[in-house]
C-alpha cells in the first residue's frame, strides 16, 4: 500500500511540476506584455487602410525570441508573430536576443550583480542546459531559433544579413510577396562575456544589430540604469564598437548611459540607431534620453525609433505614440524618425502588430502627410539599412 501511495505521490508531484513548466511561461508572458485595449477599439478608415496598405513597414526592436514559441504560429498572447507581422503589412522586423535582465529591474539604478530574471525563465522553458549559465550561448540559442523557422517556412521569413538581402527581400515584396524579413539584434553587449573573439561568433550566427547596455553596467561600459555613474565606454567596449562599425554591424544606444551616447558618437565611422524610445522633452520620463543627445544621434545620420508603451510616450493611446512621433520630427527632422515598438519586451502596447494600420490612423489624425508617414512607418528605416548593413 505504501508503494502505491508514493508512486500516486511521484506522479501527481510529476503532473505538477509539467503543468508549471507548460504553463508556466505562457502566463508569465501573457501578463508582462499586454495590449490594453481588444481589437477594433481603435477604428481606421478606408483612407488610414489604404495608404496603411501601400507601405513599406519596419520596427527596430522586438524581444519575441525571449519566449519560447514558433513565431511562425499565430498565438493570443503577446504582441507579435509572423503571421500577425504579415497581418500588419510588416516588411523588416529586428528581432533582439535578451539574455539578462535583472530583478527588481527599474529605469533608476540596477546592480548587475542582481539575481537575474531570464535565468529562470531560461530554466522554465528547458532551453539546452548550455544556456542556463552562459549569456552567450542563451544568444545563440534564440539565433538558431530564429533561423530554423526561416528554414521552415523561407515564403514567410527570412533573415536578413546584407544589404543585397534587403534589396531581394524589397523586391520580391514589391512583386506581391508577404515575407517578413528578419534581422537578428542583441539586446546590450553582456553575451560578449568581455571577450572581443565572441563579436565574430555573434555575426557569424547572424547578429546584425547589437544594443551596448540593457538595464545594468557591463563590460562595455554604462547603462541609463545602471550603478556606475552615468560611465561611458570602457576601453572593451572601444573595441567592441570599433570592430562592429569594421563588420557594418549596427550599433544601437537604447539603455545606454548618456557618457557612452557622447563616447560613441565621437568615433569615426560610426552611425548609431537609438531603436526604441520616448523623447524627453515630450515626455519627461527617465527611460528617455536627453534631448540634445537624441539631437546628436540623428545628427550623425542615425535614427530615432519610437517606441509604444506607456512610460515612454506618458500615454496608453495610439494618439499618444502619433504624439512622440510628431515631436521626434520637430526635435531631429522626418528623416530620422523610425519605429521601434519593443513588442514582447515586458511592456504594454495599444494594439498588436495584426492592428498596426491604427498607428497609420493616429499619424493620420496628428496631421502628417503621406510622405512622412511613408518615412516614419519604415521609408527611413530602409534606407539607413540599406547604407549600413554589411
Amino acid at each position: 500500500m505504501l508503494k502505491k501511495i508514493l508512486a500516486a505521490l511521484m506522479s501527481l508531484i510529476a503532473i505538477i511540476i509539467a503543468a508549471v513548466l507548460f504553463w508556466g511561461p505562457a502566463h508569465v508572458e501573457r501578463s508582462m506584455n499586454s495590449v490594453s485595449a481588444p481589437a477594433g477599439t481603435w477604428p481606421v478608415s478606408d483612407q488610414a487602410r489604404a495608404l496603411h496598405d501601400r507601405l513599406v513597414i519596419g520596427d527596430l526592436h522586438s524581444d519575441a525570441l525571449l519566449w519560447d514559441r514558433d513565431l511562425l504560429k499565430r498565438v493570443d498572447r503577446g504582441h507579435t508573430d509572423i503571421p500577425r507581422l504579415v497581418q500588419g503589412n510588416v516588411a523588416v522586423q529586428v528581432f533582439t536576443t535578451v539574455t539578462k535582465s535583472p530583478q527588481g529591474q527599474n529605469y533608476g539604478a540596477n546592480s548587475a550583480d542582481a539575481p537575474d530574471n531570464i535565468t529562470r525563465l531560461v530554466i522554465g522553458q528547458l532551453r539546452p542546459i548550455r544556456t542556463w549559465n552562459s549569456l552567450l550561448e542563451r544568444a545563440l540559442d534564440q539565433s538558431a531559433r530564429l533561423h530554423d523557422m526561416a528554414e521552415r517556412a523561407p515564403q514567410d521569413l527570412r533573415i536578413i544579413r546584407s544589404r543585397q538581402d534587403l534589396a531581394d527581400l524589397l523586391q520580391a515584396r514589391a512583386e506581391g510577396a508577404t515575407t517578413v524579413g528578419a534581422i537578428l539584434g542583441s539586446e546590450g553587449a553582456h553575451p560578449l562575456e568581455g571577450d572581443l573573439a565572441n563579436l565574430a561568433r555573434l555575426y557569424d550566427a547572424g547578429f546584425r544589430l547589437i544594443g551596448l547596455t540593457h538595464f545594468f553596467d557591463n563590460e562595455v561600459g554604462g547603462s541609463l540604469h545602471g550603478q556606475g555613474g552615468g560611465q561611458g565606454l570602457t576601453p572593451f567596449g572601444r573595441n567592441v564598437v570599433a570592430n562592429m562599425a569594421e563588420r557594418g554591424m549596427i550599433v544601437d544606444l537604447a539603455h545606454a548611459s548618456p557618457q557612452m551616447v557622447r563616447d560613441v558618437l565621437e568615433m569615426p565611422g560610426v552611425v548609431p540607431i537609438l531603436s526604441h524610445t520616448g523623447i524627453h522633452g515630450n515626455c519627461p520620463s527617465p527611460r528617455n534620453l536627453p534631448d540634445d543627445l537624441v539631437r546628436a544621434i540623428a545628427r550623425k545620420g542615425g535614427l530615432i525609433g519610437i517606441g509604444y508603451w506607456t512610460d515612454v510616450n506618458c500615454g496608453s493611446r495610439p494618439a499618444d505614440i502619433a504624439g512622440s512621433i510628431r515631436a521626434a520630427i520637430r526635435l531631429v527632422g522626418e528623416d530620422h524618425v523610425a519605429l521601434g515598438s519593443d513588442y514582447d519586451g515586458a511592456v504594454d502596447a495599444p494594439f498588436d502588430a495584426s492592428d498596426l494600420a491604427v498607428l497609420t490612423q493616429a499619424l493620420i489624425d496628428a496631421g502628417l502627410g503621406p510622405t512622412q508617414i511613408e518615412k516614419v512607418m519604415g521609408g527611413n528605416m530602409m534606407r539607413y539599412l540599406s547604407q549600413h548593413l554589411p
